[in-house]
């Protein structure tokens, strides 16, 4: 039973869901039956997609993790469970969720969710050691789950199903700017690039704000693209 506990906490539940809720929501947008076999499968792949990339993630910076006081606590750098194991996990989520979108709800969105896998776990975790840009690199993946949902409904990647992403692409980065402020001398410790770290918390906070305003235009970009009404504008 604990090691079924540590290899639930590795999927990190809270974050999985979040991305559920907000593929759901891409889903219902676009005029899709919410309660549905459809609408089942495609949150149950993104679900699975989501957890494959946190746990794979935590394998690769199991040793970062154990030099962080937010991330020590993890069961790989506690050495709950075998890094194999985590490996082996992460890699079976991974391959169901992309079979699962694949067989029960489209090419499209079997194609998003095995990009953002990928890119999450390929691209931008190495990155986060290298560059501040990893920032903006990270919310790509972190922005297709209400895309996902979009093209499950639809079947197509079109502007408004774009406008979604963007929307969330944007909203992401001053929350992530918010959290590297907050945690400086942790990433700082484990190595990684954050805007504080690298350029300073002044640039940092510029940054929040100029995303934040951008934020604006693009989130009001759902109503002429007809996703959301006069109501949410």
């Amino acid at each position: 039973m604990s090691t079924l506990r540590d290899l639930w906490e590795l999927t990190k539940p809270k974050i999985t869901r979040m991305n559920v809720l907000m593929a759901l929501g891409g889903f219902g947008l676009a005029g899709g039956e919410l309660v549905s076999w459809r609408a089942g499968a495609a949150m149950l792949g993104t679900g699975l997609a989501v957890a494959s990339a946190n746990v794979l993630n935590q394998y690769l910076e199991r040793e970062i993790d154990g030099r962080m006081a937010r991330t020590a606590s993890r069961p790989l750098p506690r050495q709950r469970l075998q890094p194999r194991t985590a490996l082996w996990f992460g890699l079976i989520v991974g391959v169901l969720s992309v079979a699962l979108l694949f067989s029960a709800v489209n090419p499209v969105t079997a194609g998003l969710g095995l990009f953002a896998l990928l890119a999450y776990v390929l691209v931008y975790t190495p990155l986060k050691q290298r560059t501040p840009l990893s920032l903006v690199i990270g919310a790509v993946p972190g922005a297709v789950p209400p895309l996902m949902g979009w093209t499950a409904a639809t079947g197509v990647i079109d502007p408004a199903g774009l406008a979604l992403f963007a929307t969330l692409l944007v909203w992401q980065l001053p929350h992530f700017l918010a959290i590297s402020l907050y945690r400086r001398d942790d990433y700082a410790r484990a190595g990684f690039k954050t805007v504080p770290v690298v350029r300073g918390d002044r640039v940092a906070k510029a940054q929040a704000v100029a995303w934040s305003v951008a934020l604006v235009p693009i989130s009001l970009a759902l109503v002429p693209l007809g996703v959301a009404s006069w109501i949410y504008g």
